[in-house]
């Protein structure tokens, strides 16, 4: 009988196996370095070969199970196992850190509707370039997502991604803050979190409501923490460098009324409130008050509030604006006290792009927001690890096991879960270049900073993605 003809897709696999083959033969005793393999051969390796792989030599940081220790880690079909075949391949990675796949739970797609400033395309592809293996999407689309219908259809177009794409629903109709969506179908649809986000619900009767719900299904409220009573017109902090710059400026009542609210309704209704991006050191004083009374209410930082101050905007102009604003340098450093505690256990980026002619507007009219998600990793491991000596779990933490506590995930590296991974070089120096970030968006305060740490590499369901700084 005549053989049948290979496909395409075939060929292909058999040329992997061949050279990957080939390259195994070459290794010795103590396995091969990481980047003997081509992404093609390391991949194939660890998600259709039968022998698996197995990272030897690196320093494995699992927040969720307390580990911090050298031992390795054994990929089989895309999957962790703790059994590893006695011939699978060994990859050195000796003087990196292995830690789960990292996760930004905000992060703006602008797909739909606002495409020209990002697509699903090139955001979940500068997620994996940052070193993240998930990533939670915001609702402030055109049209939003309000309805299971929308938000079936994006999840289904983003089953390809080189991330896992979680999509939030909106807590209200087209985010208008006058009647509730339809939270239950929503939930089933597949929505982690409800959040409004820049449009925060000012309604308290319409957000009590909107708890009450939530907790029922076990979904957490994220909220974007501003009274627009007290925040408009302001675009910037209202300070010194405001009333320098003559510009209106947002007091930090602005986001202390909501912040407070949102922890009077998290008590009342036991529902889990998620405070996004605060800024201030009077929100991190009543979000301290919250936990103590051990109230379901958590908080995150972006990098931006925790590393810049007011006098950014200076220097940066209008890519310095964003919502909540640049704080002082007391805001600062009080943020930064709390990171990684229960209150605060999530670093997420905020990645707001934006086309440089919206930014060019001026002060008033440029929109708020700057992209991040490909600058966040290298900045933190510089200015918190190298910089201030918080400990590489601490930090890891607010990457891994924080925002997955916030979401409801698991992210154990446990055995049978698929093998998503990030793979962190403390010690290389890169500098960060916004015309090398696979973000549509440059709207970044970051141009040109040096950097010490960054991600290498991520596995994502077993497939190998190096990173190229």
């Amino acid at each position: 009988m005549r053989k049948k003809a290979l496909t395409d897709d075939e060929k292909y696999e058999r040329k992997i196996q061949e050279r990957a083959e080939k390259q195994l033969a070459k290794c010795g005793p103590l396995g091969t370095p990481l980047g003997s393999f081509s992404p093609e051969e390391l991949t194939w390796l660890a998600t259709v070969a039968p022998r698996g792989i197995l990272l030897t030599g690196a320093r494995v940081v699992n927040c969720e199970r307390h580990t911090d220790k050298f031992q390795n880690v054994a990929i089989q079909f895309g999957k962790f196992t703790y059994h590893p075949q006695r011939d699978a391949v060994r990859i050195d990675c000796t003087g990196k850190v292995i830690a789960p796949g990292f996760i930004d739970m905000h992060v703006h797609l602008r797909d739909p509707g606002q495409t020209w400033k990002e697509t699903l395309e090139t955001g979940t592809a500068a997620a994996a370039h940052g070193g993240f293996t998930t990533i939670l999407a915001m609702p402030n689309t055109d049209p939003p997502m309000d309805t299971p219908e929308r938000l079936t259809a994006f999840l289904q177009r983003a089953q390809g991604a080189p991330v896992h794409v979680l999509q939030s629903a909106c807590i209200t109709k087209g985010r208008a803050g006058r009647e509730l969506a339809d939270l239950p179908a929503l939930a089933a649809a597949g929505a982690p979190a409800f959040t409004d986000d820049g449009s925060t619900t000012q309604d308290a009767n319409l957000m009590r409501e909107a708890m009450k719900i939530a907790a029922s299904l076990k979904k957490p409220i994220i909220d974007h923490c501003e009274l627009t009573a007290l925040s408009k017109p302001g675009v910037i902090h209202d300070g010194e460098v405001a009333k320098e710059l003559g510009l209106p400026g947002q007091p930090y009542e602005a986001e202390v009324f909501i912040v407070l609210r949102d922890i009077l309704l998290a008590q009342e209704t036991g529902c889990h409130v998620h405070l996004q991006h605060l800024s201030s050191a009077r929100s991190m004083l009543a979000l301290f008050q919250a936990v103590h009374h051990f109230l379901p209410v958590t908080g995150e930082l972006t990098p931006h509030h925790m590393l810049l101050t007011d006098e950014a905007c200076r220097t940066w102009g209008t890519n310095a604006k964003m919502a909540p604003p640049l704080r002082t340098e007391r805001d600062r450093k009080t943020l930064l006290a709390f990171l990684g505690y229960p209150m605060l256990p999530v670093i997420a980026t905020d990645h707001a792009p934006h086309t440089a002619e919206e930014k060019a507007k001026g002060w008033a009219d440029a929109p708020f927001g700057i992209v991040g998600i490909e600058a966040a990793v290298p900045l933190v491991l510089t200015e918190l690890y190298h910089k201030r000596h918080y400990s590489l779990p601490r930090i890891i933490g607010t990457f891994t096991s924080g925002p997955a506590s916030v979401l409801n995930l698991r992210n154990l590296m446990d055995t049978g879960s698929p093998a998503d991974l990030t793979l962190l070089d403390l010690n290389q120096e890169t500098v960060i270049h916004t015309d090398r970030f696979l973000s549509k968006g440059r709207n970044c305060p970051y141009d040109g900073t040096p950097c010490k740490g960054t991600p290498i590499a991520t596995f994502f369901g077993g497939q190998y993605r190096p990173i190229t700084p």
